[in-house]
């Protein structure tokens, strides 16, 4: 067995751990009229991913089950492509 087989998958912590760093990294910017929004919905869609996978876990059908992963899905991608990257661009831009 290799290290890498060793690693916790445990989707339910995994996303608490997620959400718990991006409340962490929200904290660091800066408190303005455009930063409030953005630190809102970047919080909520990754406490969001978390509580639909946990939702997710305790479906009661298959239906029931692949829907709720496809919102926890979802909002993660909302939380990383959408917010992230904005912010990215944004640097990127600046520091050029």
């Amino acid at each position: 067995m290799t290290e890498n087989d060793k690693r916790e998958y445990n989707l339910e912590e995994r996303t608490a751990v997620f959400a718990e760093k991006v409340i962490e990294l929200m904290k660091e910017l800066p408190s303005n009229a455009i930063n409030s929004r953005m630190i809102s919905q970047v919080v909520s869609s990754a406490g969001s991913a978390g509580a639909n996978y946990a939702e997710a876990s305790e479906s009661e059908s298959k239906k029931d089950f692949t829907h709720k992963i496809s919102i926890s899905k979802k909002e993660l991608r909302e939380t990383n492509k959408s917010w992230f990257k904005t912010k990215k661009d944004k640097s990127d831009r600046i520091n050029k």
